[in-house]
């Protein structure tokens, strides 16, 4: 063979090597754009759950609020503050464990707001006759 012939065929070998790494890659990019769209939606799929569990633990806050509210309207000297604002250091993890630390909490308040004496029941008397707050 002449150098001619070996230098063509060696340009050949170079063009069939350069287009089978290009196949390669854009083979290796579709899998990966495959595998970060199916990335994306499961972690679409994660925020709108952990939306929802937000929700209804706020929501649930917000019930045991309202009910520590209505045990204690009866006391004017009882300033109840502001209304509780989510804890940015929470963990998310523990969020049961928060919301069940609230059952107890909420039935000492009304043990203590019992233990009052006659102007606690007086004021839970006239609580009983109203209708409970919406």
């Amino acid at each position: 063979m002449t150098d001619d012939a070996t230098a063509a065929m060696r340009y050949k070998e170079i063009i069939a090597l350069s287009r089978g790494s290009a196949e390669n890659l854009r083979e290796w990019e579709l899998a990966r754009a495959e595998s970060l769209n199916a990335e994306i939606e499961a972690a679409s799929a994660a925020i709108e759950v952990a939306a929802e569990r937000e929700a209804r633990a706020a929501e649930r806050a917000t019930r045991w609020w309202k009910m520590a509210l209505h045990n204690i309207q009866g006391l004017p000297w009882l300033d109840p503050g502001d209304n509780p604002r989510p804890v940015p250091t929470a963990r998310a993890a523990y969020l049961e464990r928060y919301l069940e630390e609230v059952k107890p909490s909420y039935q000492e308040l009304v043990q203590a707001v019992l233990a009052l004496g006659w102007r606690a029941k007086r004021a839970a008397a006239k609580r009983a006759e109203q209708p409970p707050p919406a």
